[in-house]
């Protein structure tokens, strides 16, 4: 039986890439339980943040971590901290901090955790995107030219879609040929229908409040 640590409200989830404290601060007033990935519980706790829980293979770790804080400590190297977290938490929904910008190898596996785990409810916050799994029936509140970006991490189809510039209807996406990025919204209602829950979704990161809405997180 895996162990797992249970909230009954968001995670806020620091992982060990460059983040700024305003994000932080945002993603803990959206996700109140702050949980670290190995080495992201040394930024967090540089910026006075207590950890509730820290998960990982242990290999970034700096410094002492609170008698409080629970430490799950696992060895195996199948998986990234990053992906241990959602292993072994449960909770409603996570916003990620620390995933996206400095290496890029650590972007390119943090979004393949996504893939992995596309059922669960998680967001990433990078200096100027967010990030997450499309549904298969997405559907979102924006200003009108806002960026609306799909690139897809396995072959998938868009269905229909409606308030893009470019809609995707019947367009196959794939990493190597056709993909969706740099795309527009031209309605305050957009939409897209895929054939299977395969592109990460990237909009500006001042749309995160209507993103996790888009994931029946708070109000639609």
């Amino acid at each position: 039986m895996i162990e797992q640590v249970l909230f009954q409200n968001g995670v806020t989830l620091a992982g060990g890439g460059p983040f700024y404290v305003e994000d932080l601060h945002k993603a803990l007033s959206l996700a109140p339980h702050p949980v670290a990935a190995d080495g992201g519980a040394n930024r967090m706790m540089a910026l006075d943040i207590v950890p509730e829980a820290v998960i990982g293979d242990m290999d970034s770790m700096l410094g002492k971590i609170p008698e409080k804080t629970r430490i799950m400590a696992l060895t195996e190297q199948e998986t990234t901290d990053f992906g241990k977290c959602l292993a072994h938490v449960d909770a409603p929904f996570f916003i990620g901090v620390g995933f996206l910008g400095g290496r890029v190898d650590h972007t390119l596996a943090a979004l393949s955790v996504l893939l992995t785990h596309a059922a669960r409810r998680v967001v990433l916050l990078g200096d100027e995107d967010v990030a997450f799994i499309a549904p298969p029936n997405w559907r979102i509140t924006l200003e009108p030219e806002a960026r609306v970006s799909f690139f897809p991490l396995v072959p998938c189809l868009g269905v229909s879609s409606d308030g893009l510039r470019w809609p995707i209807d019947g367009l196959a996406m794939t990493a190597a040929g056709q993909i969706g990025t740099s795309n527009e919204a031209v309605a305050a209602r957009v939409s897209a229908t895929f054939d299977r829950a395969g592109a990460v979704t990237i909009l500006p990161k001042q749309y995160l409040e209507a993103v996790l809405a888009s994931l029946g997180i708070g109000q639609a």
